[in-house]
């Protein structure tokens, strides 16, 4: 079937007057099909294997890559990651920062992620990492991740602790997590 935008368009998910540069953001993003592709949780500590040490190294040079993107908690799961990241425009960390609310309409009429956004750092660490995870297994074009990811603008001090909080302790979940295949 050829593409139809009436029939074909995804409605976003992403705050309609955000722009998505300057803040602090938690993500998830989560593997093809759910499977467990990057390691096992065994007695609540995390194991990377061979993919999932692809997945932190890929993290681990971001801020080499991205100069505005400035790293803090992520963890990585079997089949799915969380992170957060602080997005600077001039480049020096600031304060949690309250939403970045009225950005311009016309770029919601721009195709992809605008430069410098969070959209554009997802892709960008997806794309990373689905290369290298391809070319280990041989895999030219193999889906890794599902499309599209889970954002939430952290809007103060408080929901920055509570994401940390959430992330450092994922692999203790993990036995009750919904995205555990076999809970």
């Amino acid at each position: 079937m050829p593409y139809d935008s009436k029939i074909h368009h995804r409605r976003s998910i992403r705050l309609r007057h955000h722009d998505y540069i300057a803040g602090v953001y938690f993500f998830t993003l989560v593997a093809y099909q759910r499977e467990c592709l990057f390691g096992s949780v065994v007695d609540e500590v995390m194991q990377l294997n061979d993919w999932g040490r692809i997945v932190a190294e890929e993290w681990a040079r971001t801020p080499a890559v991205r100069a505005n993107i400035e790293l803090d908690s992520f963890v990585i799961m079997p089949n799915h990651v969380h992170g957060i990241v602080w997005i600077n425009c001039g480049g020096d960390r600031q304060e949690v920062v309250p939403d970045q609310m009225g950005a311009p309409d016309v770029f919601a009429a721009e195709p992809g992620p605008r430069k410098h956004s969070l959209g554009a750092f997802i892709g960008g660490f997806k794309a990373g990492v689905t290369k290298r995870i391809n070319t280990l297994r041989g895999m030219p074009g193999g889906p890794v991740w599902q499309r599209n990811y889970y954002e939430h603008v952290i809007r103060n001090e408080t929901e920055l602790a509570r994401a940390r909080e959430y992330i450092e302790t994922n692999p203790l979940r993990w036995v009750i997590d919904k995205e555990n295949p076999n809970s």
